[in-house]
C-alpha cells in the first residue's frame, strides 16, 4: 500500500519541484531583461555586458544571491554612464538590495517604478544630473537604510513622506534645489547621518534634526538651533519680506567683503613673488630672457590605453593643448584662459602654501584678480627644449580627477609652473581643524577620486607615472571631489630621493625621476592608510622611526579598530567592514615587493566594489 502510494505521489513531486526550477529561471531571465534594457539606455561600462550570456550574474557589478537566483545588487559608480535612466529597467529587479549609480552623468528624472524594488536598502544616486521632483513612489520603499541624493538638480518641496522611510539611516540631499520647509522626520528615529546643504530651504530647523552640526545646514535660508535664532518677533514675516531681507544681507555681505578686501590689499605687508622668502634668486622681469614664442601650437600626446574605462576617453582634450604665449617668455594653456602678461604675475602679491620636494608652491593675486597657483621648480635637469616638450605634454592630460596645468615660465634662473586653484589640500582637511568633516563617506569618495586620477595617468602609456603622491599633492573642490596635482614634475628635477625622510616612497625606489607604476601604488596605499589612520605618514616616520605601512601591521587584526582606524571614524561602525577592507587592500599596495602589488586597474575596480 506505502508503495503504492510513493508511486502515485512520485509524479506530483515531480512536477512540483520542476516548476521550482522553471520559476526561477524565469524570474532571472526577467533580471537579465530589465539589465539589458539599462545597458540599451545608458552606455559606458554597462556595454561590456556580455549580451549573450543568460546569466547576468556574471556581469560586472551585478551581484545574485545564491539561493534565490536573483539579481540583488547594481553597483555602477564612477562607470561613465550617460542618458537617462528607462522605465521597465531597475524597477523590475524586485529583489535588489543595493544600488549604486553615483558618480556618473545621468540626467533626467528617477523612474516612478523604482518603487517597486521594496526590498531596496542602499540607494547611492550622487554626483549625476538627475532633476525633477523625488518621485512619491521612492518614499514607499521602508526597507531603505541609505539613501543619497547629493549633487544633482533635484526641485521641489521636500514632502514629509519621508516620515514613511522609517528605517533610514543615511539622509544626503545636499547640492540641489530643494525649496520650503523642512520635515520634522518625527518617524525616522534611526537617522544617524543628515545633510541638506545649498538647497533653498527656508523656515526654522525641527527639534528632530537640530543635533546635527552646523555644516548640515550651510548655504541654506534655515534658521534656529545650530544655526543662528529664529526671529522671535511674533509676526510671521511675508515671503516678500523674507526674500527683501536676504537681498539686503547678500548685498550687504558683497560690500563687506569689497571694502575688506580693498583695505587688506593696501595695508598688508604682501609678500611679493619676486621677494619670496627663501626663494633662490629674486624673480624680476630684467634677469628674464626674451624667448618669444610663435603662434598658438598643438601638442599631440600619447593615445589613451584601450583596455582603461571609455568613460574617461571624451574627458581628454583630444589629446592636445593649446599654447598661448606672448615674447615675455609666458606660456598659458588653453583657448579660454584669462590672459596676463609675466609682468603681472611677477608683481602679484603672494602667500607660501608650502615646499616641497620640487620647490616652493605659492598662491599668486593677480591685480586683473586673477588667481594662480605658483610652482617655483628647483634643480630643474632638463634642457629648454626637453622642459617645454615635457610641459606642454603634461598639459594636455585633461580629465575630471586631475588638477589642469595652466601654463609655464623658463628662465634662465626660473622655471615656473602655473595650476589651477583649488579651495584646499587634503592634509590640511584630514590634519587640521575640520578633520570631523571628514566622514568615511567623504574619505572613501576621496579614495576613488584619486584612483580614478591615478588610473588615468597609468593607462597613458608604459612610462606615464605621477611620481609624488601624497596628502598635500590631493586638492579637494568645495564639495570635496579629490584631484592630484603635480603629477610627472619629478622628472623634470634632480634626484632627490630621501627614503629616510619620505613616509610616501616605495622601498626599491633610489633616483626619484624613475618612479614605477608599481612605486606609485606603494604610494597611492600609504595614502589610503593615511585616510584610515589619521596619520601622517612623515611623522610617523620620524617618531617611531618605522614608515606607516610596518606600523599597522604590528597592530594585530583583532587591534585595528582601536588602534589603527582614526578615532573620528569609529563613530561610523556600520562601515565598518568597508573600512577592514580598504585596509587589507592598502597593506597589499604596500607590499615590499613591487610584482605582489596589485595595478591601478585593480585598485580602482575594488574600491568601487567596496564602497559603492
Amino acid at each position: 500500500m506505502v508503495s503504492f502510494l510513493l508511486l502515485n505521489l512520485f509524479p506530483l513531486f515531480f512536477l512540483l519541484s520542476l516548476s521550482s526550477i522553471t520559476t526561477v529561471f524565469s524570474d532571472l531571465e526577467a533580471d537579465r531583461s530589465a539589465l539589458l534594457r539599462l545597458r540599451d539606455a545608458v552606455r559606458g561600462r554597462t556595454l561590456r555586458w556580455n549580451a549573450s550570456s543568460s546569466n547576468p550574474c556574471l556581469w560586472e557589478g551585478v551581484k545574485c544571491n545564491n539561493v534565490t537566483n536573483r539579481v540583488t545588487d547594481v553597483r555602477l559608480p564612477g562607470d561613465g554612464l550617460t542618458g537617462q535612466l528607462p522605465p521597465n529597467s531597475i524597477g523590475n529587479l524586485s529583489e535588489l538590495r543595493v544600488l549604486s549609480l553615483r558618480g556618473n552623468i545621468l540626467s533626467g528624472p528617477i523612474p516612478s517604478d523604482l518603487g517597486s524594488c521594496t526590498k531596496l536598502r542602499n540607494l547611492q544616486l550622487q554626483g549625476n544630473r538627475f532633476s525633477g521632483k523625488i518621485p512619491e513612489t521612492l518614499f514607499t520603499l521602508k526597507n531603505l537604510e541609505r539613501l543619497n541624493l547629493a549633487q544633482n538638480s533635484f526641485s521641489g518641496d521636500l514632502s514629509s513622506a519621508f516620515n514613511n522611510l522609517t528605517k533610514l539611516r543615511i539622509l544626503y540631499l545636499e547640492n540641489n534645489q530643494f525649496t520650503g520647509l523642512l520635515p520634522h522626520l518625527n518617524s525616522v528615529t534611526k537617522l544617524e547621518e543628515f545633510n541638506v546643504s545649498f538647497n533653498a530651504l527656508t523656515g526654522s530647523i525641527p527639534p528632530r534634526l537640530d543635533n546635527f552640526p552646523s555644516q548640515t545646514y550651510l548655504g541654506t535660508f534655515l534658521c534656529g538651533r545650530p544655526l543662528d535664532s529664529c526671529p522671535s518677533n511674533g509676526n510671521k514675516l511675508s515671503g516678500g519680506a523674507i526674500a527683501g531681507i536676504i537681498v539686503g544681507s547678500v548685498i550687504a555681505l558683497l560690500l563687506t567683503l569689497v571694502i575688506m578686501f580693498i583695505i587688506w590689499r593696501r595695508y598688508r605687508s604682501p609678500e611679493i613673488l619676486q621677494h619670496a622668502a627663501n626663494s633662490p634668486m629674486p624673480l624680476s622681469p630684467v634677469q628674464l630672457p626674451d624667448i618669444g614664442f610663435p603662434s598658438p601650437v598643438s601638442i599631440i600626446t600619447a593615445a589613451e590605453d584601450q583596455q582603461f574605462s571609455n568613460s574617461f576617453a571624451s574627458r581628454k582634450r583630444e589629446g592636445k593643448v593649446v599654447v598661448q604665449g606672448g615674447n615675455d617668455g609666458l606660456v598659458l594653456f588653453g583657448e579660454d584662459v584669462e590672459m596676463f602678461s609675466l609682468e603681472e604675475l611677477l608683481r602679484a602679491s603672494a602667500e607660501v602654501l608650502g615646499k616641497g620636494r620640487v620647490g616652493t608652491t605659492y598662491k599668486a593675486y593677480v591685480e586683473s584678480g586673477v588667481q594662480v597657483i605658483v610652482k617655483r621648480l628647483k634643480n630643474v635637469c632638463l634642457s629648454e627644449k626637453e622642459f617645454k616638450r615635457a610641459i606642454e605634454d603634461l598639459g594636455s592630460l585633461i580629465h575630471e580627477n586631475l588638477v589642469p596645468l595652466r601654463g609655464y615660465f623658463y628662465g634662465t634662473e626660473e622655471k615656473l609652473l602655473i595650476f589651477e586653484p583649488m579651495p584646499r589640500s587634503l592634509s590640511m582637511v584630514l590634519h587640521g581643524d575640520n578633520r570631523r568633516s571628514l566622514n568615511w563617506e567623504i574619505r572613501s569618495k576621496i579614495a576613488i577620486d584619486v584612483a580614478n586620477g591615478i588610473q588615468y595617468l597609468h593607462s597613458l602609456d608604459r612610462d606615464t607615472t605621477h611620481g609624488n603622491i601624497k596628502s598635500s599633492n590631493i586638492l579637494l573642490t568645495e564639495y570635496y571631489d579629490a584631484c592630484p596635482t603635480e603629477f610627472g614634475l619629478t622628472r623634470l628635477v634632480s634626484n632627490i630621493t630621501s627614503p629616510n625622510l619620505n613616509g610616501y616612497q616605495a622601498p626599491e625606489v633610489t633616483d626619484s625621476r624613475k618612479i614605477s607604476k608599481k612605486a606609485d601604488v606603494y604610494s597611492f596605499g600609504v595614502l589610503l592608510l593615511e585616510l584610515l589612520t589619521g596619520k601622517e605618514p612623515d611623522s610617523v616616520l620620524m617618531e617611531d622611526g618605522i614608515n606607516l605601512p610596518s606600523w599597522v601591521q604590528s597592530v594585530g587584526q583583532e587591534k585595528w579598530i582601536i588602534e589603527v582606524f582614526d578615532p573620528e571614524l569609529i563613530r561610523f561602525d556600520y562601515f565598518e567592514d568597508q573600512m577592514v577592507r580598504v585596509l587589507n587592500l592598502a597593506i597589499s599596495c604596500t607590499a615590499q615587493h613591487p610584482d605582489r602589488r596589485p595595478s591601478m586597474v585593480e585598485i580602482r575596480r575594488s574600491i568601487n566594489e567596496i564602497c559603492a
